[in-house]
């Protein structure tokens, strides 16, 4: 995939491009991700050489990155599973983030991984990068797209609610998460919650099961 489009924000305009990433990349990459997620977040679930070299080699289509002047802003990862639903985690959804168990014939495209540098949010860079996955499942013809979605906003919670009370009132909309909401604002629909999904102490190693159905196979 390559395309290229202008994002306009307070009258300031800027030059973005969606692709896939490549070998001479991992460095920006490996550094966008110690940005995107500082401490407490652990660092070993940080991308490593071989795990971008696997993503690559394996499955280049669900390699995406996207560029804002020239300079890599965010990225996405996903792999082809015939996953049908059950409870998982993401070490074994994923191969602990290497694809090695990605299907080429597989019905969903499953979200390993999405991040944005900081300094580029408010953007609408995620939504273009979520948009370019959805015309990935298109193009491939699988029948959705789903992943596991951090809710970090429960740290501010963990002390007065169960992680199945805050899920239930970010779906109702009584309250907002910072990857739960902004998800569902990009078009994926909130499913379960699955607990000891991935080590997350802001989430309390939970995550949101959400997907986004592909509306030619409906």
């Amino acid at each position: 995939m390559k395309k290229d489009l202008f994002i306009f924000k307070n009258e300031k305009r800027y030059s973005v491009t969606v692709r896939n990433y490549r070998e001479e990349d991992f460095e920006q990459l490996i550094e966008l991700q110690r940005k995107a997620f500082p401490p407490p977040f652990p660092s070993d679930l940080l991308w490593n050489h071989l795990q971008l070299n696997e993503h690559i080699t394996r499955f280049p289509e669900g390699a995406l990155c996207i560029l804002v002047d020239g300079q890599i802003a965010g990225s996405i990862t996903a792999l082809r599973t015939n996953y049908a639903g059950e409870q998982h985690t993401w070490e074994q959804i994923t191969s602990d983030g290497y694809i090695t168990n990605h299907e080429p014939d597989g019905n969903v495209l499953y979200i390993v991984d999405i991040c944005m540098n900081p300094d580029y949010r408010g953007l609408g860079l995620g939504k273009e990068l979520m948009r370019a996955m959805y015309e990935t499942v298109v193009f491939l013809g699988v029948e959705k797209l789903a992943g596991g979605s951090r809710m970090p906003g429960y740290k501010a919670f963990r002390d007065n609610m169960t992680p199945e009370e805050y899920f239930k009132r970010i779906v109702s909309g009584e309250l907002t998460d910072p990857v739960v909401t902004f998800l569902m604002k990009a078009g994926r629909i909130p499913e379960k919650l699955m607990r000891n999904y991935l080590e997350d102490e802001d989430s309390a190693d939970c995550a949101v099961l959400m997907t986004w159905n592909n509306p030619f196979k409906t």
